[in-house]
């Protein structure tokens, strides 16, 4: 049995393939990537909901501790 936030996942492609998927903005998405975003997102929001761990980058680079240049 899948888990509820890979359902969501494929349920937020298929709006976005159907042509009904929409942005926070309320405009119509376009863009694959962005509909991936959305889709992530979405998935993620059900985890944290049922107490789940989410993924998120870490590293170098992800919010690190450098700070730009020209500031001291």
């Amino acid at each position: 049995m899948a888990k509820k936030s890979d359902t969501k996942f494929g349920k937020v492609m298929k709006e976005f393939y159907a042509g009904d998927l929409k942005s926070s903005s309320g405009k119509k998405v376009t863009n694959p990537e962005q509909a991936k975003a959305i889709a992530a997102a979405e998935s993620n929001a059900v985890k944290m909901a049922a107490g789940g761990a989410v993924c998120r980058p870490t590293g170098q680079g992800y919010r690190s501790s450098r700070k730009p240049e020209g500031m001291a």
